[in-house]
Parts: structure tokens; C-alpha cells; sequence
């Protein structure tokens, strides 16, 4: 069985303070749908990046990032295209604010001959999430592989918005619309959720998401802790207390630690999805919870390990 994860991979590059001639910075390997593939990868599930990587010597560090990481990256591409950057400036929370440089980066230019390619016939779960779903070629090309293959496999989808990347919330509003009907689990941040609907509670939303076919909807609340919801249940997970050095990846996180809970207890069917119980959903949610509340105690995006979640 393996995990699909679509979207950007990029380079985080912090902004660590200043020298005598300008800044100190620190690059990560960062990207949503990166993080995600990587976190499955740590907590032990099988898991391919699907993405456009560069030629060039940043693209080359992401590949063998992802080799390291035991991630496949054979179904993705590889361009003569920058690998997009993503200067990251924290407020004294913790809490980060994003400048991309990207606009002609490789990971927009996924084209549509993935589709011709060899797909593994063990997917069992295809993720999407983030500015990928919605600029470029590759929100283009990723439709068509969701439209092929949402009757095929559970898909997962977090819109993780980025206003400056695509600035214009109708844009997301209609990626999001799209999506509800070809989405069997829907993660979503309270924040996004704000950005997008002001002022709509979040009951109505997820009602509304539900309506539209998806099985859970999982609304995470920041150090509030999460919400789910299918046709029949809504649960509330507590949150779990952590001394904050910064939220970067804390949602690739969770939305890791999430799957994998599902995936090793029979829950990536969509039939199987819409039926969970509710003791099985709160527990769901508790690991994503405590997996990202590791992820917050430490710079960037360190996704944990299982040992890190046994510890």
C-alpha cells in the first residue's frame, strides 16, 4: 500500500538575524505536500512524491532528501526550472509569515504525460494540498489524476492557503468547491477557513462539506486543538500543551500522523472513512494532535519519527 502526496517541494529559508554586511539565513527543505510525504515516510507508511524537481543543484539536495528519507521519487519530473523559494520570518509566538519566490518554479510546471506513466496499482491514497492546487500547469494536471482516480482511491486534501502566492480567496473558494466532491477526507485550519468564509462558524462548513460527499472533515484549531466530523459523529480533540518554538510543518504533521492512523487501523476506504467510530476518530485525532505538538517544540519543519511519538 502506498500514499501518492502531489504538490510543491521548495526550500525554506529562515531568516536567523543579522550579520554585519545583511542577514543570516538558514535553508530547509520545505513544501507542504513534501513535508507530508516525508512525514508518512518516517512514521513508517510507503509514500511517493509527485512533483516537478529541478536540475539544479537545490533540486539535486531535494532528491537526495527524499532518498534519504526512503520517499519514492520516480513518478516526478524534473526540470531545468529554479526550485521555488520560501523566505520565512517568525513573530515572537512563533508563528511564520511567508515571502515565495517562485512564480516560474519548477514545482508549477507538472505536465500532463504523469498521467501515461506507470501509476501504481498499490495507491491507496492520493493527498493534495496547498498553492500546487491552484497556479501552474500542476493544479491543471493534478485535476485530471484526481478525476481519474477518485473512484479508485481514498483522496485527502488540506487547501493550506497561501494569499501570497495566489492572492485571490475566489480562486481557493473555487479549488475548494471543486474539490468537496471528489474529497473523502478534508483537513482544513481554522485560520484558512477564516481567510476564505469570514465569520462562517465552523459547523456550517463542515456540514456543507459533508453534503458534498466528503467522509470526514477535520478542522485543526491551532492550540485549541482539532475538530471531526462524518454524516453521523462530531468529535473534539484537546489539545496537546507544548512549549511553541514555531508551527512550520505543524499541519504537514498532523495531516501525516493522520493518515497513518488511518492506515494502520483499515480506515483508508471511503466507505470505512464514513463510518469510524467515535472512539476510533478521537483517537485519530489525538495522535495527529500529539505528532504535530512535536513538531511545534522544534525549529522548522522536523516531522517526528515513531520513536520521537513513543518518547
Amino acid at each position: 500500500m502506498m500514499f501518492a502526496v502531489c504538490g510543491e517541494a521548495l526550500f525554506d529559508v529562515f531568516a536567523t538575524g543579522r550579520t554585519p554586511t545583511g542577514l543570516a539565513l538558514d535553508a530547509r527543505i520545505g513544501g507542504s505536500p513534501f513535508n507530508v510525504a516525508v512525514g508518512l515516510s518516517r512514521l513508517g507508511q510507503r509514500s511517493a512524491l509527485v512533483t516537478v524537481l529541478s536540475q539544479g543543484f537545490l533540486g539535486e539536495r531535494l532528491v537526495q532528501a527524499l532518498s534519504e528519507e526512503g520517499v519514492e521519487w520516480r513518478l516526478s519530473q524534473r526540470s531545468a526550472a529554479p526550485t521555488t523559494l520560501s523566505l520565512v520570518g517568525l513573530d515572537p509566538q512563533g508563528v511564520p509569515s511567508y515571502a515565495f519566490y517562485g512564480d516560474q518554479g519548477a514545482d508549477r510546471l507538472l505536465d500532463e504525460s504523469v498521467l501515461l506513466a506507470a501509476w501504481p496499482d498499490d495507491v491507496a491514497c492520493i493527498h493534495v494540498g496547498s498553492y500546487a492546487t491552484v497556479v501552474g500547469r500542476t493544479a491543471q494536471t493534478q485535476r485530471l489524476l484526481i478525476e481519474r482516480e477518485h473512484h479508485r482511491s481514498l483522496i485527502s486534501y488540506d487547501p493550506n492557503v497561501r494569499l501570497n502566492v495566489e492572492p485571490d480567496p475566489a480562486v481557493w473558494r473555487a479549488q475548494i468547491d471543486w474539490m468537496l466532491t471528489r474529497t473523502h477526507l478534508l483537513k482544513i485550519s481554522d485560520e484558512d477557513l477564516e481567510l476564505l468564509y469570514p465569520g462562517l462558524p465552523l459547523q456550517t462548513f463542515a456540514e456543507r462539506a459533508l453534503a458534498a460527499g466528503v467522509q470526514c472533515v477535520v478542522v485543526t484549531r491551532g492550540g485549541q486543538g482539532a475538530w471531526g466530523w462524518t454524516p453521523e459523529l462530531h468529535v473534539v480533540a484537546q489539545p496537546v500543551r507544548v512549549t511553541v518554538v514555531d508551527t512550520v510543518g505543524a499541519g504537514d504533521t498532523f495531516q501525516a500522523a493522520l493518515l497513518t492512523w488511518l492506515a494502520e487501523n483499515d480506515g483508508l476506504r471511503a466507505s470505512a472513512l464514513g463510518r469510524v467510530s467515535r472512539a476510533d476518530l478521537e483517537s485519530a485525532l489525538a495522535f495527529a494532535s500529539s505528532a504535530a505538538a512535536v513538531t511545534c517544540s522544534r525549529r522548522g519543519a522536523a516531522l517526528p519519527r515513531r520513536a520521537d511519538l513513543l518518547a
